[in-house]
Protein backbone atom coordinates (compact mmCIF):
# COMPACT_ATOMS: atom_id res chain seq x y z
CA UNK A 1 0.00 0.00 0.00
CA UNK A 2 2.35 2.77 1.25
CA UNK A 3 6.10 2.21 1.30
CA UNK A 4 9.02 4.40 2.24
CA UNK A 5 12.18 2.95 0.77
CA UNK A 6 15.62 3.96 2.07
CA UNK A 7 14.39 7.51 2.72
CA UNK A 8 16.86 10.21 3.70
CA UNK A 9 15.37 13.56 4.63
CA UNK A 10 16.08 16.57 6.80
CA UNK A 11 16.05 20.34 7.12
CA UNK A 12 18.61 22.55 5.40
CA UNK A 13 21.99 20.88 5.65
CA UNK A 14 20.97 18.69 8.58
CA UNK A 15 19.86 15.15 7.70
CA UNK A 16 17.42 13.83 10.29
CA UNK A 17 16.26 10.51 8.80
CA UNK A 18 19.05 8.27 7.53
CA UNK A 19 17.95 5.61 5.05
CA UNK A 20 14.70 4.46 6.69
CA UNK A 21 12.39 1.90 5.07
CA UNK A 22 8.82 1.41 6.34
CA UNK A 23 6.02 -0.63 4.77
CA UNK A 24 2.35 -0.01 5.63
CA UNK A 25 0.26 -3.13 5.00
CA UNK A 26 -3.00 -3.04 3.06
CA UNK A 27 -5.89 -2.66 5.55
CA UNK A 28 -3.41 -2.73 8.41
CA UNK A 29 -1.44 -0.50 10.75
CA UNK A 30 2.29 0.18 10.80
CA UNK A 31 3.47 1.93 13.96
CA UNK A 32 6.65 3.99 14.23
CA UNK A 33 7.86 4.42 17.79
CA UNK A 34 10.70 6.35 19.32
CA UNK A 35 11.55 9.14 21.70
CA UNK A 36 11.39 12.85 20.87
CA UNK A 37 14.00 13.77 18.29
CA UNK A 38 14.17 10.28 16.78
CA UNK A 39 12.92 11.53 13.40
CA UNK A 40 9.36 10.22 13.50
CA UNK A 41 7.52 13.40 12.50
CA UNK A 42 10.14 14.18 9.85
CA UNK A 43 9.50 10.76 8.33
CA UNK A 44 5.74 11.40 8.21
CA UNK A 45 6.26 14.81 6.62
CA UNK A 46 8.24 13.09 3.87
CA UNK A 47 5.47 10.52 3.42
CA UNK A 48 2.79 13.18 2.93
CA UNK A 49 4.97 15.44 0.77
CA UNK A 50 5.68 18.31 3.15
CA UNK A 51 9.38 17.44 2.89
CA UNK A 52 11.18 16.13 -0.19
CA UNK A 53 13.61 13.27 0.49
CA UNK A 54 17.23 13.76 -0.46
CA UNK A 55 17.20 10.17 -1.63
CA UNK A 56 14.95 7.13 -1.48
CA UNK A 57 11.36 6.67 -2.61
CA UNK A 58 7.80 7.05 -1.40
CA UNK A 59 5.58 4.50 -3.13
CA UNK A 60 1.77 4.37 -3.10
CA UNK A 61 0.36 1.19 -4.60
CA UNK A 62 3.72 0.74 -6.28
CA UNK A 63 3.64 4.19 -7.90
CA UNK A 64 6.53 6.53 -7.15
CA UNK A 65 5.00 9.68 -5.58
CA UNK A 66 8.26 10.98 -4.10
CA UNK A 67 8.15 14.24 -6.06
CA UNK A 68 4.41 14.82 -5.96
CA UNK A 69 3.13 17.79 -3.89
CA UNK A 70 0.87 17.09 -0.90
CA UNK A 71 -2.44 17.95 -2.64
CA UNK A 72 -1.78 15.38 -5.36
CA UNK A 73 -1.00 12.74 -2.77
CA UNK A 74 -4.27 13.58 -1.02
CA UNK A 75 -6.10 13.04 -4.31
CA UNK A 76 -4.48 9.62 -4.51
CA UNK A 77 -5.81 8.70 -1.08
CA UNK A 78 -3.48 10.02 1.64
CA UNK A 79 -4.79 11.88 4.68
CA UNK A 80 -2.58 13.45 7.36
CA UNK A 81 -3.50 14.17 10.97
CA UNK A 82 -0.55 16.14 12.37
CA UNK A 83 0.53 16.30 15.97
CA UNK A 84 -1.31 18.69 18.25
CA UNK A 85 -5.09 18.16 17.73
CA UNK A 86 -5.17 20.82 15.05
CA UNK A 87 -8.41 22.55 14.05
CA UNK A 88 -9.72 26.02 13.26
CA UNK A 89 -10.24 27.24 16.85
CA UNK A 90 -12.57 30.16 16.04
CA UNK A 91 -14.94 27.92 14.06
CA UNK A 92 -17.46 25.61 15.67
CA UNK A 93 -17.16 21.85 15.50
CA UNK A 94 -19.86 21.79 12.82
CA UNK A 95 -18.11 24.48 10.78
CA UNK A 96 -14.83 22.56 10.96
CA UNK A 97 -16.57 19.51 9.57
CA UNK A 98 -18.41 21.50 6.90
CA UNK A 99 -15.11 22.78 5.53
CA UNK A 100 -14.49 19.22 4.33
CA UNK A 101 -18.10 18.32 3.61
CA UNK A 102 -18.56 21.27 1.26
CA UNK A 103 -15.76 19.97 -0.98
CA UNK A 104 -17.50 16.60 -1.54
CA UNK A 105 -20.63 15.69 -3.46
CA UNK A 106 -21.64 13.34 -0.66
CA UNK A 107 -20.33 15.67 2.04
CA UNK A 108 -23.38 15.51 4.30
CA UNK A 109 -23.31 11.73 4.28
CA UNK A 110 -19.61 11.72 5.08
CA UNK A 111 -20.16 14.15 7.94
CA UNK A 112 -22.91 11.94 9.34
CA UNK A 113 -20.63 8.90 9.13
CA UNK A 114 -17.84 10.78 10.89
CA UNK A 115 -20.19 11.71 13.72
CA UNK A 116 -21.29 8.09 13.96
CA UNK A 117 -17.64 7.15 14.50
CA UNK A 118 -17.16 9.88 17.10
CA UNK A 119 -20.58 10.39 18.73
CA UNK A 120 -19.05 12.52 21.49
CA UNK A 121 -18.77 15.33 18.93
CA UNK A 122 -22.53 15.52 18.25
CA UNK A 123 -23.47 17.55 21.36
CA UNK A 124 -20.48 19.81 20.66
CA UNK A 125 -21.41 20.86 17.13
CA UNK A 126 -22.19 24.46 18.16
CA UNK A 127 -19.10 24.83 20.36
CA UNK A 128 -15.97 26.56 19.07
CA UNK A 129 -13.18 24.09 18.46
CA UNK A 130 -10.81 26.20 20.56
CA UNK A 131 -12.99 25.47 23.60
CA UNK A 132 -12.91 21.68 23.17
CA UNK A 133 -10.72 19.44 25.30
CA UNK A 134 -7.58 17.93 23.80
CA UNK A 135 -9.32 14.59 23.31
CA UNK A 136 -12.33 16.21 21.65
CA UNK A 137 -10.09 18.19 19.29
CA UNK A 138 -8.22 15.01 18.39
CA UNK A 139 -11.47 13.25 17.54
CA UNK A 140 -12.47 16.25 15.43
CA UNK A 141 -9.13 16.19 13.58
CA UNK A 142 -9.48 12.47 12.82
CA UNK A 143 -13.11 12.90 11.75
CA UNK A 144 -12.14 15.64 9.30
CA UNK A 145 -9.37 13.48 7.83
CA UNK A 146 -11.65 10.47 7.42
CA UNK A 147 -14.24 12.60 5.62
CA UNK A 148 -11.80 12.89 2.69
CA UNK A 149 -12.21 9.14 2.11
CA UNK A 150 -8.54 8.21 2.46
CA UNK A 151 -6.98 4.85 1.69
CA UNK A 152 -4.01 5.65 3.94
CA UNK A 153 -4.32 7.65 7.16
CA UNK A 154 -1.02 9.13 8.36
CA UNK A 155 -1.37 9.94 12.04
CA UNK A 156 1.17 11.69 14.27
CA UNK A 157 0.98 11.14 18.06
CA UNK A 158 -2.81 10.71 18.42
CA UNK A 159 -2.63 9.98 22.16
CA UNK A 160 -0.42 12.90 23.20
CA UNK A 161 -1.98 14.79 26.11
CA UNK A 162 -5.23 12.82 25.99
CA UNK A 163 -7.01 11.07 28.85
CA UNK A 164 -6.94 7.23 28.82
CA UNK A 165 -10.66 6.78 28.12
CA UNK A 166 -10.39 8.83 24.93
CA UNK A 167 -7.19 6.99 23.93
CA UNK A 168 -9.13 3.73 24.12
CA UNK A 169 -11.94 5.17 21.99
CA UNK A 170 -9.54 6.40 19.31
CA UNK A 171 -7.73 3.06 19.29
CA UNK A 172 -10.99 1.15 18.82
CA UNK A 173 -12.08 3.46 16.00
CA UNK A 174 -8.78 2.98 14.15
CA UNK A 175 -8.95 -0.79 14.55
CA UNK A 176 -12.60 -0.91 13.46
CA UNK A 177 -11.81 1.05 10.30
CA UNK A 178 -8.93 -1.22 9.32
CA UNK A 179 -11.00 -4.34 10.05
CA UNK A 180 -13.74 -2.99 7.80
CA UNK A 181 -11.24 -2.76 4.97
CA UNK A 182 -10.21 -0.01 2.63
CA UNK A 183 -7.98 1.86 5.09
CA UNK A 184 -4.33 1.50 6.02
CA UNK A 185 -2.69 3.51 8.81
CA UNK A 186 0.83 4.83 9.33
CA UNK A 187 0.93 5.68 13.01
CA UNK A 188 3.61 7.56 14.93
CA UNK A 189 3.26 6.98 18.65
CA UNK A 190 5.19 7.01 21.94
CA UNK A 191 2.48 5.09 23.83
CA UNK A 192 3.86 1.54 23.42
CA UNK A 193 0.71 -0.26 24.54
CA UNK A 194 -1.51 1.62 22.08
CA UNK A 195 0.94 1.19 19.21
CA UNK A 196 1.50 -2.54 19.63
CA UNK A 197 -2.20 -3.27 20.12
CA UNK A 198 -3.13 -1.39 16.96
CA UNK A 199 -0.21 -2.32 14.71
CA UNK A 200 0.47 -5.41 12.65
CA UNK A 201 4.06 -4.20 12.23
CA UNK A 202 6.14 -1.85 14.35
CA UNK A 203 9.36 0.06 13.75
CA UNK A 204 11.51 1.73 16.42
CA UNK A 205 13.42 4.83 15.32
CA UNK A 206 16.51 5.97 17.16
CA UNK A 207 18.63 8.88 15.92
CA UNK A 208 16.93 8.73 12.54
CA UNK A 209 17.50 5.02 11.91
CA UNK A 210 15.40 1.88 12.39
CA UNK A 211 16.82 0.17 15.47
CA UNK A 212 14.16 -2.53 15.83
CA UNK A 213 11.17 -3.91 13.94
CA UNK A 214 8.75 -6.80 14.24
CA UNK A 215 5.10 -7.92 14.35
CA UNK A 216 2.95 -5.72 16.53
CA UNK A 217 0.51 -7.85 18.46
CA UNK A 218 3.01 -10.54 19.40
CA UNK A 219 5.75 -8.16 20.50
CA UNK A 220 6.87 -7.85 24.10
CA UNK A 221 6.16 -4.37 25.37
CA UNK A 222 9.20 -4.53 27.66
CA UNK A 223 11.43 -5.57 24.74
CA UNK A 224 10.14 -2.68 22.62
CA UNK A 225 10.63 -0.22 25.48
CA UNK A 226 14.19 -1.52 25.82
CA UNK A 227 14.76 -0.98 22.10
CA UNK A 228 13.43 2.58 22.43
CA UNK A 229 15.87 3.22 25.29
CA UNK A 230 18.94 2.40 23.17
Amino acid sequence: MLELVDVRVGYGRAEVVHGVSVSVPTDGVAAVLGHNGAGKTTLLRAAVGLLTPRSGQVLLDGEDVTRLPPHQRVRRGLAYVPQGQQSFPQLTTAENLRLIADTRRDGRQRQAEALDMFPALTPLLDRRAGLLSGGQRQQLAIARALMTGPRVLIHDEPTEGIQPSVVAEIQETVLALTRRGGLSVLLVEQHVGFALTAASTYYVLASGRVSDTGPGGAASRDAVRSAMAI
